[in-house]
């Protein structure tokens, strides 16, 4: 196998130097069967069509069969106020109840302890960093921008023509973006003069779902090209490091792409003979590999905060700290409006980084207000920060933006271009076959009314909060809470009627309905309780199994279980029919486009959380119409925290928006019918829960027309 080097030399174009690999298919097949079905005829599609319906008709209620459906979960619910409870092992809590969830023993009471408890901080220190003296690395940042490569033409010809030939415009336009402000110039001949400066930063707002990720790679396989020295480090969330690493398995070939945060080596490390490997650890021997050849290195915020801070007691090296922050030629922060706070650890950490070559991947970079923004930009542009009239400038300029002022908008814009590429998401428009966004207002049962009332004034903004969020899902909810401890076997009770609550009433009918059509749906919540909740409803209504027909996920799954999840709700042949998944946990970087209805259970504060959630169906690759549901339950706090996002949006908007933003919303706004909700909206069982149902609320000013401003809690 020739080395980089040579390879370089006889093909500097391509990111495979031998060409593609044939490779065995996947699934045994005869050679005269058709991969794809063909194509159905528009008879056929309509025959389909109303199936769809009849199948719809009939799953609709035609009484209330409420009180016989749930004779089972009434009675559970006695046993549990007699002491008699259904008990399962849930890890890692231990032995609870399956219907109340009361702690009959602790895991730890169950099982010896054999391992010490798991910390948040990983300790390097006694395992790993002890063998990094021996690992002879060379000097920061010595020869990071250097190149050998003989060729000629524009970056762009750093691409492999079957792979431009499969990039977007907005992709393409991204990486010339890229090569102008990372590196200062597109022209290959003027790139092979070794480049002494520490460099420039980028921020790639595009709209989530419209492939970032792989504009990356190809940025980064380009740099490599030119650079083979470069050192590449991707810092991101934990759980979208696996992402990372299977994407550049995808695109990357054979450029090692090293997960620092696993201690399982890849098998793409440097070879090293076992005693090496024993003295210096898995980790080391991946930093090993990385400051050694053409490679990319992946971290964990947290890890990179931990190694970075040289925190004492927290198990950092003062070698490895300085390895992190003088190394890296280039840094790509995914999702990088996560470090916005100027407090933070990891925001003073990363901007003690020497290089200043940063690109921030965030499809939301505006994400509560504009001195969180502020914060993000500095980062790839330290010069703001070290201006106080920049600052001062920004301040002032955002506070006119509040009052209106056009001149102040077209400023800041100004401010913000040169090194920010905005892409809105017109590529979804072109490619999908649509999105409705449709705000359901729902009437609270009267259950609800009754302990929303509860909710006193004098407590906290925080426990308002969370106590009206989960009583509008379910009465019964409240029993989680404190504040209810005295109440605790009054509203357990409630659980014996599951329609007690409004929004639990209208996820149930509406994944039933979807199972009838054959649609997948996505339910998004803050708060795990809710979530816990109605996918128990499910599974004793429907006999429906977890980890079958029902997902669930969270922030405490693993990266595996997490990955296998993620590929059987976009399996078009599986059995799932429903996710349950945490807002917080799996709202960013993930694809379920298998789905094609999102739920939003909750209002949350920050908007770019809930478009990210709906982006993880509504993104390139989806083959279904989206329909999103945001679920508001009347004359609650809700309604004023919908009006703040709403407003956030329209500042988010105002500040990144582009040239296609006009012809996205006259396409997105195209009338599409929502034939389920519909149905719902017309049953007589069903409609007393609707009070009002508005599609794309938020391309009106939906409170002033309705008036929704009025409030109890």
């Amino acid at each position: 196998m020739l080395k980089d080097d040579e390879q370089t030399k006889e093909n500097p174009f391509s990111f495979e130097d031998n060409g593609p690999t044939n490779t065995l298919p996947l699934k045994f097949r005869f050679d005269d069967k058709d991969l794809t079905p063909p194509e159905k005829e528009d008879w056929q599609k309509e025959i389909d069509n109303l199936f769809t319906e009849m199948e719809i008709c009939l799953t609709l209620p035609d009484s209330d069969f409420t009180e016989s459906s749930n004779s089972k979960v009434m009675c559970q619910a006695e046993l549990c106020l007699s002491g008699k409870h259904q008990l399962i092992l849930e890890e890692p809590i231990g032995i609870v109840c399956r219907s109340c969830q009361i702690v009959h023993k602790e895991m730890k009471d169950i099982f010896p302890t054999l391992t010490p408890r798991r910390r948040d901080w990983v300790d390097l220190r006694r395992s790993e960093c002890f063998g990094i003296h021996e690992l002879h690395l060379d000097d920061p940042g010595s020869g990071n921008y250097y190149t050998s490569v003989d060729a000629e033409g524009s970056v762009l010809d750093l691409i492999p023509d079957h792979i431009r030939m499969s990039m977007y415009s907005h992709q393409l336009d991204g990486f010339v973006f890229l090569w102008k402000n990372i590196v200062g110039e597109t022209c290959i001949e003027k790139l092979k003069t070794e480049i002494f400066d520490d460099g420039r930063g980028a921020i790639i707002s595009h709209a989530p779902g419209t492939g970032k990720t792989c504009l990356t790679i190809v940025f980064i396989l380009s740099l490599l090209k030119m650079y083979p020295m470069c050192r590449p480090v991707i810092i991101a969330p934990t759980s979208m490091l696996l992402t990372w690493e299977n994407e550049f398995r995808k695109w990357g070939y054979r450029i090692p792409f090293h997960n620092f945060n696993s201690k399982d080596l890849s098998g793409n490390e440097l070879k090293t003979d076992a005693e090496f490997l024993r003295r210096v650890g898995s980790r080391m021997t991946k930093l090993y590999s990385w400051t050694k050849e053409k490679s990319v290195l992946g971290i964990s915020y947290k890890l990179f905060e931990q190694i970075a801070s040289g925190q004492k007691g927290k198990g950092s090296d003062e070698k490895l700290k300085e390895i992190f922050l003088q190394l890296p030629g280039l840094v790509v922060l995914d999702e990088g409006h996560t470090p916005r706070n100027q407090q933070s650890l990891v925001w003073k950490v990363l901007t003690g980084v020497k290089t200043k070559r940063k690109i921030i991947l965030s499809g939301t970079p505006f994400q509560n207000n504009f001195e969180e923004l502020y914060n993000t930009l500095c980062l790839v542009n330290p010069k703001l920060s070290g201006s106080m009239n920049s600052e001062k400038r920004w301040v002032s300029l955002t506070n006119a933006i509040d009052k209106n002022s056009g001149n102040a908008v077209e400023e800041l814009k100004a401010m913000i271009d040169p090194f920010v590429h905005v892409h809105k998401g017109s590529i979804l428009e072109e490619s999908l076959p649509g999105l409705k966004d449709t705000l359901v207002i729902l009437r609270p049962t009267d259950e609800q009314k009754g302990i929303l009332q509860l909710i006193s004034d004098d407590w906290s903004r925080f426990d308002q909060v969370h106590l009206v969020s989960l009583i509008s899902v379910h009465p019964s909810l409240a029993a989680f809470s404190k504040r209810f401890s005295g109440d605790k076997d009054r509203l357990r009770v409630l659980e014996c009627s599951p329609y007690a609550g409004v929004k639990t009433k209208f996820a149930i009918e509406l994944i039933r309905l979807c199972d009838a059509s054959h649609e997948k749906v996505i339910v998004f919540s803050e708060f795990i309780h809710p979530l816990r909740f109605i996918m128990q409803q499910l599974i004793d209504q429907l006999k429906w199994r977890e980890g079958i027909e029902v997902l669930y996920m969270d922030g405490k799954r693993d990266e595996k279980n997490r990955q296998s999840s993620i590929s059987s709700l976009n399996d078009p042949s599986g059995k799932v029919k429903v996710l349950f998944a945490s807002t917080k946990a799996c709202s960013e970087g993930i694809n379920l486009s298998g789905a094609s209805r999102v739920v939003l259970l909750d209002v949350v504060w920050n908007p770019a959380v809930e478009r990210q959630a709906i982006s993880r169906a509504y993104r390139l690759g989806q083959k279904k119409f989206v329909y999103v549901y945001h679920l508001i339950t009347s004359g609650t706090l809700e309604v004023e925290k919908y009006a703040q996002q709403a407003n956030k949006d329209r500042l988010s908007e105002l500040v990144f928006s582009s040239r296609d933003r006009q012809r996205i919303k006259s396409r997105i706004s195209s009338v599409f019918e929502d034939k389920i909700l519909e149905g719902m909206v017309d049953n007589k069982m069903l409609n007393d829960i609707f009070k009002n149902v508005i599609h794309q609320p938020k391309e009106s000013n939906v409170f002033a027309n309705f008036n929704y401003v009025e409030h109890r809690h």
